[in-house]
């Protein structure tokens, strides 16, 4: 056998390796998804899918192309999909079935990823239960009893049950965040327009982002990525430069016992992880805040008529306000319908309150040198879902649920600053606590990058 006859067998036995390597991934996928296919149908009573993707398993075997290769994805019910009914959670909208996708699934799909089914919801994307009276109530992945958090809780009990690889919820004061935080898994909400938001039913266009949720910071940061048409590469942080705001006037204040619990050990392994904690709050941040529901309310008058001219101009906002079913969304849409926030309020609030708080972060990034401000994400972990839609338990007292637990993560969203929720550890009950990390506007990847390093020193 002549020199060059033996590197032409050399290079065929290579090229015969790397293809029954790939063809081992291809089957290993293709068992993955029928796996999950099987689970979700096993999994009906958590009601976390409004609409499985009867063509996922073919779409999957042609999925084998672009960086997600094949990575099944969950997408909340509020977000365009072709083919698939988008229903925003309300049965009104139960046959909107758009003909073409919100840019990010097109994203999405182009880099390879297959679309496992459309998750349930908060009806409309208006609270924190996601017990939806249409789709039935969505169950927390841990426990069943407990709430899943919203609006995107069908979103995060799929990825936390393994039914979806990972997926897409939609953000407007913590809605991924928050069923992220309480499913023990991690999500994501980036700078406000980091995001395209066509083809998505939204109730602020100033404030309402997709948001991505997985298992794992690499699966979030690969679909940024992806959803943001930018490049996925992955610095590291030396800890030991790192420094953290810690905001203790307003972020840590009443917090349930568990929660404290696993704040306080989350910063002490920072301190030994070797992280620099700078105790520093941010000035007047509660009445800053205050801005959220008047930017909601005169929106949402205006975004929701938009999104049904556009893709389903037979239903009218008269028609959707009636056969909204939930009493405290219909109690919303019907005050925002018939006491409008009036043009005065809201140029005041977008003009010169909103701005305020941005200055707010702005400075304490600067002044205080810190590359992310750390919390908890939600006060308290999951509630018993029985009786909770109007208010929980929280340190012997009831206080009403929509803002208490959005209370953390709601001035970020006002901002437009990034934000992620990691998981932290366990209640006394064994249900996830996660811990928030805000970064500086448009520092989406510095955050990401960030996170994945303080993952790896949480490891719950």
């Amino acid at each position: 056998m002549n020199k060059n006859t033996g590197l032409i067998v050399v290079l065929a036995l290579l090229l015969h390796g790397c293809a029954a390597k790939t063809e081992k991934v291809t089957e290993l996928k293709v068992s993955t998804i029928q796996q999950q296919l099987e689970k979700i149908s096993v999994s009906t009573s958590y009601n976390a899918f409004i609409t499985v993707n009867k063509n996922a398993k073919a779409e999957f075997d042609q999925a084998n192309t672009g960086v997600l290769n094949g990575m099944t994805l969950a997408i909340k019910d509020n977000i365009d999909v072709a083919g698939l009914p988008n229903t925003g959670g309300t049965a009104v909208l139960k046959d909107n079935v758009p003909g073409q996708d919100a840019t990010v699934i097109a994203r999405l799909k182009s880099a390879g990823a297959v679309i496992i089914g459309k998750t349930n919801l908060h009806e409309l994307a208006f609270g924190i239960t996601s017990n939806n009276a249409n789709y039935g109530p969505v169950k927390n992945a841990i426990n069943p009893n407990y709430l899943p958090g919203g609006s995107s809780g069908g979103t995060g009990v799929a990825v936390a049950l393994g039914l979806a690889d990972a997926g897409v919820g939609t953000d407007t004061g913590g809605s991924s965040r928050i069923p992220a935080a309480l499913n023990g898994i991690v999500g994501f909400r980036p700078s406000t327009g980091r995001y395209p938001n066509d083809g998505m039913i939204m109730i602020s266009n100033t404030r309402d982002t997709a948001g991505p949720m997985g298992r794992s910071v690499a699966d979030v940061a690969l679909l940024d990525a992806v959803m943001s048409g930018t490049d996925n590469t992955m610095g590291k942080f030396d800890l030991a430069t790192v420094r953290i705001g810690v905001p203790e006037e307003y972020f840590y204040s009443d917090l349930d016992p568990d929660v404290e619990r696993v704040a306080t050990a989350t910063l002490n392994k920072l301190e030994q992880a070797g992280v620099t904690l700078v105790r520093a709050n941010l000035a007047n941040i509660a009445k800053l805040n205050e801005i959220g529901f008047p930017i909601v309310f005169y929106e949402t008058s205006r975004t929701l008529p938009e999104y049904l001219a556009a893709s389903a101009g037979d239903i009218s906002m008269k028609v959707l306000q009636e056969g909204v079913t939930s009493p405290d969304v219909k109690g919303a849409i019907d005050m925002i319908m018939t006491d409008p926030i009036t043009d005065d309020q809201y140029r005041e609030v977008i003009k010169v309150v909103r701005p305020q708080l941005q200055q707010l972060y702005a400075k304490y990034f600067s002044e205080n040198r810190v590359d992310a401000v750390i919390y908890p994400t939600t006060p308290l972990p999951a509630r018993l879902r029985e009786n909770s839609d109007e208010t929980i338990e929280l340190n012997g007292k009831q206080v009403p649920t929509f803002p208490t637990y959005i209370r953390n993560v709601d001035p970020s969203s006002n901002a437009g600053i990034p934000s992620i929720t990691l998981p932290a550890g366990f209640s006394s009950r064994g249900l996830p606590i996660g811990m928030a990390l805000d970064g500086l506007i448009n520092g989406d990847r510095r955050l990401l990058d960030l996170a994945a390093s303080i993952e790896a020193v949480l490891a719950p």
